[in-house]
């Protein structure tokens, strides 16, 4: 038997994969993990057609095989002659469905792909997240639970260690996950961008210098560009528009920036956008400190 996860979405991975371990140690086998960069293609016939010493079944898990181009090849060869005694799990995040072995995999194996949550997956993520919380015993309203994925975002691992952390208090509530949780940094940058609209430079500066300890500027600069360029979208919006779905912006995102559009209008947006094409021009020929930039780009947003 072979099974192939496949897909970026590591946390729904590693689940499948326990899973499947718990399932196979309810009864007497052996669990193998085997290194790929290790594995020579003359140990595969020891690997899927021997049988172990200790026990009849074998759960054999490699991750990566792929990149292992000698080994990946020759696995064609021995997939036939693959013992029935012997579960062979592979975690392929992206294989290359050109090759001879992924195609004979297609037709052999259990293949279960797992792709990776993205802003318009919300709703789902919102029930997963209410979902785990009760597992974790945690108890978290509708309201506590939509917030929460729009303070972390969307990413599995750290929705998971949210609600972890969230496990060890006795109540919940918005203010205690914003004391608790760190937020992502989308909306560190969204808070960047109202305190320059709002021409709050102090909170500007000390946000900064805050995030300077833990944030990469790189990043954070291109998150801040990107929510210009959303911005720009919001308020070139007519009524009749979903800016949402049109742009694959988050819902949460654009009721964030649709204030700052209507403040600002289309000209002020436009003249934003060009702030930040300024910037990332800067970041990518000027000697100066990007951080200095950064705040320099946002003290400019503040003086529109």
């Amino acid at each position: 038997m072979i099974t192939l996860l496949t897909g970026e979405n590591s946390f729904d991975i590693e689940r499948a994969l326990t899973a499947i371990i718990d399932d196979f140690e309810d009864i007497d086998g052996t669990v193998e993990k085997i290194e790929a960069g290790d594995l020579r293609s003359s140990q595969l016939p020891d690997i899927l057609v021997g049988v172990s010493l200790f026990s009849q079944k074998r759960l054999v898990v490699i991750r990566g095989l792929s990149e292992n181009k000698d080994v990946w090849s020759a696995l064609i060869n021995w997939i036939p002659k693959m013992s029935d005694d012997n579960h062979l799990v592979l975690i392929e995040p992206r294989p290359d469905k050109r090759t001879a072995t992924y195609k004979l995999l297609k037709e052999k194996a259990s293949i279960r792909e797992f792709q990776s949550w993205s802003d318009r997956d919300v709703v789902m993520v919102e029930k997963w997240v209410a979902l785990e919380a009760e597992k974790q015993g945690v108890l978290l309203d509708k309201k506590c639970v939509q917030f929460l994925v729009q303070w972390v975002g969307v990413d599995q691992w750290q929705l998971f260690h949210a609600i972890e952390k969230l496990s060890f208090t006795d109540e919940c509530s918005v203010e205690i996950i914003k004391n608790l949780i760190e937020p992502n940094p989308v909306e560190n940058a969204l808070n960047l961008f109202e305190n320059a609209i709002n021409c709050d430079t102090k909170s500007v500066t000390k946000m900064l210098k805050t995030l300077e300890q833990t944030e990469d500027v790189y990043r954070l600069a291109g998150l801040l560009s990107s929510q210009a360029f959303q911005l720009a979208a919001v308020a070139s919006a007519s009524r009749s528009d979903n800016v949402a779905s049109d742009f694959s912006i988050h819902p949460y995102v654009v009721s964030k920036l649709a204030p700052i559009a209507k403040k600002l209008g289309k000209k002020g947006a436009a003249e934003t956008v060009a702030i930040f094409v300024e910037l990332d021009d800067d970041m990518k020929s000027s000697k100066a400190d990007p951080w200095l930039l950064v705040e320099r780009a946002l003290m400019k947003v503040a003086n529109i």
